[in-house]
């Protein structure tokens, strides 16, 4: 007898167990995270972790409930997308709606940075104007400098330009994500770390106090000894 295949859930069902989830304590505690809560519902992103896990990769899926506009939905999309299938235009649309750094963080350290399409996004979006779609370039290249292994260090150095160009947006969440960007690309190996700290260096030298934050913000990081210690230990 053949096994029946398991149908996966619609979007609204899926939206409909995320209410019953819904939390007003957590809904009315998002503002002290800087992240809107006019279309939120409150539900911790752990909770949101477990629920993907448990509904598996479903592209389509993901896809509706991005275009459902609640927080939690789009939180939930990053979990159950798959990499594979996800084109350029799609992402350009998520990226279109980004309106806070939770989502952007999100959705760039569990889905976009597992794409082919990934490096071509981080040279693109950064030339963005817009506050959150500037930092989803480099939250990316911060999310790719932390997961993809295979990548040289020749990719991660041509993406430098674009930090140095960036460095200057003295906007918080750009700022710090640039920073999130230099620190990720340093702390892939030593050849990196050397790069990034000199780079940093300038940077924190220089007569621009953005710049000069985010040069020193990187140094701090990068120069502590077990950050070298580790990179030291990978190569023996």
């Amino acid at each position: 007898m053949a096994t029946k295949k398991k149908t996966s859930p619609s979007a609204p069902e899926v939206i409909a167990t995320l209410k019953r989830m819904a939390s007003k304590k957590v809904r009315d505690g998002m503002a002290r995270y800087a992240i809107p809560s006019e279309h939120a519902l409150g539900i911790p992103v752990g909770a949101l972790r477990q629920l993907g896990k448990k509904l598996g990769k479903d592209h389509e899926l993901a896809l509706a409930l991005w275009e459902s506009g609640i927080y939690e939905a789009r939180m939930l999309a990053s979990f159950v997308g798959e990499p594979d299938q996800l084109t350029p235009a799609q992402m350009d649309r998520f990226c279109r709606d980004f309106d806070n750094w939770a989502i952007v963080d999100t959705l760039c350290f569990a889905l976009f940075d597992r794409t082919p399409h990934a490096f071509s996004k981080i040279t693109a979006w950064s030339k963005k104007s817009a506050e959150f779609e500037k930092r989803a370039a480099f939250a990316l290249l911060a999310s790719v400098a932390l997961h993809d292994k295979a990548a040289n260090d020749a990719a991660f150095i041509k993406t430098l330009p674009l930090i140095e160009r960036a460095a200057s947006d003295e906007r918080n969440f750009v700022k710090k994500g640039v920073s999130w960007a230099l620190r990720s690309i340093g702390a892939r190996n030593l050849a990196l770390l050397d790069t990034c700290l000199e780079f940093a260096s300038k940077l924190a030298a220089s007569g621009d106090p953005t710049r000069r934050w985010i040069g020193k913000d990187a140094l701090r990081d990068l120069s502590r000894p077990a950050v070298r210690k580790k990179l030291t230990a990978r190569v023996k």
